[in-house]
C-alpha cells in the first residue's frame, strides 16, 4: 500500500507539474471555407518529434495545448499539399495567422519526413504500445511484450487477461488467431520484437469487429515498409541471462507510384529456463513437486507482399506471412509423496520429459480497396490460414523409495499428438456519408476446421522406440465452427455531441466428433461420440461523445460480446499429463456473454481516465477437482456470474528532453458459483491494481543517446477464478545511440533487474488444496543493432493516404481486424 501511495501522489505532481500553453487557429481552402477534419500535427523544432496530434472542427477551427517550448506545425488533408509552418515560441496563449491549404495540382517531389512516435498513445478505444519506440522492448518475444503492457496480465498458465477479465482475443495483422492455450503461448514466444510494430490493447471494440473477446482485443501490428524507392534494413541481436540467445533479421522494400513491394524474414534461437513448484494436499497425501525446464527454440518468421495501386481510388493487394518453429522442451522433475498424518515421505516419482514440437503457420491474404473523393469506401477481403503443430513426447514416470536409491516402478508413455488446423474466411466492408453522419455495413462469413489426434503409447523399459498403442486413452477429434455476421454502424456529430450505434448479427455452428483409435492407429468410427451447437446471436453497441469543451471530452459506450470455448476445452477425452494429473475437455461448456459500459474523460488532451462496469454470465474456469482419492484432473466449467468494475488512469508528460508515462489501473470482481455445497462453492471479492510507468530521457548535444527506465506492479489477484495470486512487479533500463550518421541504431538493456518476476498462486476446492509457483530466466542483458539503408524518403501525398487507410483499418476493421 505504501508503493501505491508514493506512486500516486508522483502521479498526482506531475499532474500539476505541467505548465500548459495554448495554441490556436484555423485551417482554410483556397476559396477561404474553413476545412474541417484537417490533421494538425504540432512538432517539436529540435528534432522534429511529434509532440501532439489534433483536427479541426466543422469550421476549420483547432486548438492545442503543450508546454512552454520552440515548435512548428503540419497541417494535412487528402487531396491538399501539406503545409508546415515556420518555427515559433509558445508561450502562453498563441494565435496563429489562417492556414490555407492548395489542392494537389500533379505528384509531388519526394520529401524527407522525420517523426517520432510517442512509445505509448492513449486513444479513445484503445491504448497503443509503439515497440519500435521502446529501448527495453529489444530482445523480447510477444508473451514478455504483453507481460510489459499496460493493464494487461499473464497467469501462472500464460493466461492472458485485460481489466480483471479472462476473454482476450488476439490478433495478428488483424486477423484473430485461431489458437488458444498453450498453442497461442508457444506461438507468441516465437514472435521476436524485431518483427513488431505496435501493440493495440482495444477496448472498446465497435459492431465492425468480432463480438468474440468479452476483455477486448490485443491485436499485434507486423513491420511494413511505406518508403519510396528501394530500401530496407538489417538488425542482429544477442541476449543472456542462464543461456545465450540470438536472433537476426532483413527487410527489403520497393515502392514507386504504381506498386509496393515488400518482405522481410527474421530468424531467433533462444535457449531458456523455467522452475515449476507444485504442492498439492488431497484427504491424507501430500505431493510436493519440483521441476526444472529447459525449452530451446529455433523460429523463423517471414512477411512478404504487393500492393498494386490501379488508380487513385483503387488498391489491389496480396500479402503471404508466416512461422515456422521447432522446440525441443527437457522437463526433469522430482515429487515426493508423503503420508500427512505422520509426515513420513513414502515414496518418490521422478518425471524425465523430452517433447519435440514444431509448429507451422502460413497466411494468405487477397485484399481490394476502393474509395473515392465523395467519402464512399469499399473493403474487401479473402484469407485462407494454416496451422500444423506436431508433439513427440516421452514421459518416464519412475517410483523410488523415500531415499530415492532404490526403484520401485517404472512406467514409460509417449503421446503422439499432431494437430490441423484450416481457416477460410471471407469480409466485405462499405462505408459512405449519409444523412450528415457516416454510415457503415458490412459481412463475414469465416470457416474453421480443426483435427486433432492423440495417440498414447506404453514403451518397454530397454527402447523407448518400441511402443504399443495404448488404446482406450488414445483418441481423435474433429471439430468445425462456422461464424457468419452480418452488421450495421452509424455515427454523427452534432453540436456538441458525436453519437455512434451499432448492431451485429452473428449465427455459429459447430460439430465436434471425437472417436477411438484401433490398434494400428487409424480411426475407429464407430466410437464416435458427437455434440453439435446452433445459436444465434445480437450484440449491440453504442457510444456519446460530448466533445463541445475539446479541453474536457466526456465519453459514455455500451456494448455486448462473446467468447465461444476453444475446440481443446470441448474435447470429452481424458489426457493424462502425469500419474497424477489428468485433464480434460467438457462437451457442456457454454460461450460466455459479457455487457459492458464504459465512462471516460480527456482532460486537457493528456489525463485520460475511464470507468466500466462489465457483467459476465458463464464465466469459464480452471478447476482442479478430485478422481480417485489422490488424483487430480483439470477442466474448465461455467462459474455462475462474475461483476467487475474497472478504473484507469493514464497520464503522458513531457518536458524539454524528459518524458513520461504512467498508467493506473484497478479492478473490483466479484465471482459466484456452486457446484454442488460444501467445498465445491466459489464466493469470491477480489480487488487488484496494475501500475505501469516509462521514463525517457535524451542525452547529448546532438541528442543521439537515449536513457530509458520502465517497470510495472501487478497486485495479489485472482486466476481463472479459483487462483489467489501474489504480488509482482519488476523493472528494466536500458540506453540508445543513433550510429552511422542516423542510418543505424544500437541498444543495449537488462531486464528484470532485481530479479522480482516469480510468480505464486494457491487455491482451495473441493477438499484439495494447491500450491503453485515458479519463475523464468526474466533477467537478460539484452542487444540489438539495426541498420537502415537505401533511400527513407516518404512522398507526403502517398503518406497522407497511407496513414488514413492503416487508420481506418486499425480503427474501423477494414483489411481483417474489423470482422
Amino acid at each position: 500500500m505504501r508503493q501505491l501511495i508514493v506512486v500516486l501522489g508522483t502521479f498526482i505532481l506531475y499532474s500539476f507539474s505541467a505548465n500548459s500553453q495554448k495554441l490556436s487557429g484555423i485551417v482554410i481552402d483556397e476559396q477561404g471555407k474553413g476545412l474541417d477534419k484537417t490533421t494538425i500535427s504540432l512538432l517539436r523544432t529540435k528534432d522534429s518529434s511529434v509532440i501532439k496530434f489534433s483536427t479541426t472542427g466543422n469550421d476549420g477551427k483547432f486548438s492545442i495545448e503543450a508546454t512552454q517550448g520552440r515548435y512548428l506545425i503540419s497541417a494535412s488533408h487528402i487531396g491538399y499539399t501539406t503545409y508546415y509552418s515556420s518555427q515559433f515560441e509558445l508561450n502562453g496563449e498563441l494565435l496563429l495567422d489562417p492556414v490555407t491549404l492548395k489542392k494537389i495540382a500533379k505528384e509531388m517531389q519526394g520529401v524527407t519526413i522525420t517523426a517520432q512516435k510517442p512509445i505509448i498513445e492513449v486513444k479513445a478505444d484503445k491504448t497503443i504500445l509503439n515497440v519500435e519506440g521502446t529501448i527495453n522492448a529489444t530482445g523480447n518475444d510477444a508473451l514478455e511484450l504483453l507481460r510489459k503492457s499496460p493493464g494487461v496480465l499473464v497467469d501462472k498458465d500464460e493466461n492472458l487477461s485485460l481489466a480483471g477479465k479472462n476473454g482476450v482475443q488476439v490478433y495478428i495483422d488483424g486477423k484473430p488467431s485461431p489458437l488458444s492455450g498453450t498453442d497461442l503461448t508457444n506461438y507468441l514466444k516465437s514472435l521476436q520484437s524485431s518483427q513488431i510494430e505496435a501493440i493495440e490493447i482495444i477496448t472498446n471494440p465497435s459492431a465492425k469487429y468480432d463480438a468474440a473477446g468479452n476483455a477486448g482485443i490485443i491485436n499485434i501490428r507486423l513491420k511494413k515498409n511505406k518508403s519510396f524507392g528501394t530500401n530496407g534494413s538489417v538488425n542482429a541481436g544477442y541476449n543472456i541471462g542462464i543461456y545465450g540467445k540470438y536472433n537476426g533479421g532483413l527487410s527489403l522494400n520497393h515502392r514507386n507510384k504504381s506498386i509496393n513491394v515488400f518482405g522481410n524474414y527474421n530468424y531467433n534461437h533462444n535457449l531458456n529456463e523455467n522452475r515449476f513448484n507444485l504442492y498439492r494436499v488431497q484427504l491424507d497425501t501430500i505431493f510436493d513437486g519440483r521441476s526444472k525446464m529447459v525449452n530451446k527454440n529455433n523460429s523463423h518468421g517471414f512477411k512478404t507482399g504487393l500492393d498494386y495501386f490501379v488508380s487513385k481510388k483503387s488498391t489491389l493487394g496480396v500479402l503471404i506471412n508466416g512461422n515456422i518453429a521447432e522446440t525441443n522442451m527437457a522437463n526433469d522433475g522430482r515429487t515426493p509423496i508423503t503420508y500427512k498424518p505422520t509426515g513420513v515421505t513414502d515414496r518418490l516419482l521422478d518425471v524425465n520429459n523430452r517433447n519435440q514440437m514444431d509448429r507451422t503457420n502460413l497466411n494468405f491474404n487477397l485484399n481490394y480497396r476502393y474509395a473515392d473523393t465523395a467519402g464512399r469506401e469499399l473493403n474487401l477481403d479473402a484469407d485462407y490460414g494454416l496451422f500444423r503443430l506436431k508433439s513427440n513426447q516421452l514421459q518416464p514416470n519412475t517410483y523410488l523409495n523415500a531415499s530415492g536409491t532404490t526403484i520401485l516402478n517404472q512406467f514409460i508413455y509417449r503421446f503422439v499428438a499432431p494437430t490441423d488446423i484450416d481457416i477460410y474466411t471471407f469480409k466485405g466492408d462499405y462505408e459512405q456519408y449519409y444523412k450528415k453522419g457516416r454510415l457503415g455495413v458490412g459481412f463475414k462469413t469465416a470457416f474453421i476446421n480443426t483435427n486433432n489426434n492423440f495417440g498414447r503409447y506404453n514403451v518397454t523399459q530397454l527402447n523407448p522406440e518400441v511402443k504399443q498403442l495404448d488404446i482406450p486413452r488414445s483418441n481423435h477429434f474433429d471439430y468445425t465452427e462456422n461464424v457468419n455476421a452480418l452488421y450495421v454502424n452509424y455515427n454523427k456529430q452534432l453540436k456538441g455531441v458525436m453519437f455512434q450505434v451499432g448492431l451485429r448479427m452473428e449465427n455459429t455452428n459447430s460439430r465436434g466428433d471425437s472417436y477411438g483409435l484401433n490398434g494400428d492407429g487409424s480411426i475407429n468410427k464407430g466410437s464416435k461420440q458427437t455434440f453439435e451447437r446452433k445459436y444465434t446471436d445480437l450484440f449491440p453497441s453504442a457510444a456519446l461523445t460530448f466533445n463541445k469543451n475539446p479541453k474536457n471530452q466526456w465519453g459514455l459506450s455500451y456494448s455486448r460480446r462473446i467468447d465461444r470455448p476453444a475446440y481443446q476445452d470441448l474435447n470429452p477425452f481424458e489426457f493424462k499429463l502425469d500419474e497424477y494429473t489428468f485433464q480434460k475437455g467438457n462437451t457442456l461448456l457454454r460461450p460466455q456473454y459479457t455487457n459492458i459500459i464504459t465512462l471516460t474523460n480527456t482532460y486537457k488532451f493528456k489525463l485520460n481516465t475511464s470507468l466500466s462496469y462489465s457483467h459476465v454470465s458463464d464465466v469459464f474456469t480452471q478447476l482442479v477437482d478430485t478422481t480417485d482419492k489422490s488424483k487430480s484432473f483439470m477442466t474448465k466449467r461455467n462459474l455462475a456470474t462474475q461483476d467487475v468494475f474497472a478504473l484507469n488512469i493514464s497520464y503522458p508528460f513531457m518536458y524539454k528532453a524528459y518524458t513520461a508515462f504512467v498508467n493506473l489501473s484497478g479492478n473490483y470482481s466479484h465471482y459466484k458459483a456452486d457446484f454442488g455445497g460444501g467445498n465445491r462453492t466459489i464466493d469470491l471479492d477480489v480487488f487488484s491494481f496494475n501500475i505501469y510507468m516509462q521514463h525517457s530521457v535524451k542525452l547529448g548535444k546532438k541528442k543521439q543517446w537515449t536513457a530509458e527506465a520502465s517497470g510495472w506492479y501487478n497486485s495479489p489477484s485472482i486466476w481463472q477464478g479459483t487462483f489467489e495470486s501474489r504480488e509482482m512487479w519488476t523493472m528494466d533500463a536500458g540506453v540508445q545511440k543513433q550510429i552511422f550518421k542516423g542510418k543505424g541504431t544500437f541498444k543495449v538493456s537488462v531486464s528484470d533487474i532485481f530479479f522480482s518476476m516469480k510468480w505464486k498462486g494457491e487455491s482451495n476446492f473441493a477438499g484439495q488444496k494447491t500450491v503453485a509457483s515458479g519463475n523464468w530466466e526474466s533477467r537478460q542483458l539484452r542487444t540489438s543493432l539495426v541498420w537502415r539503408f537505401g533511400n527513407s524518403q516518404v512522398k507526403a501525398a502517398r503518406q497522407r493516404k497511407d496513414a488514413s487507410e492503416d487508420e481506418k483499418k486499425r480503427t474501423q476493421g477494414g483489411g481483417g481486424i474489423g470482422q
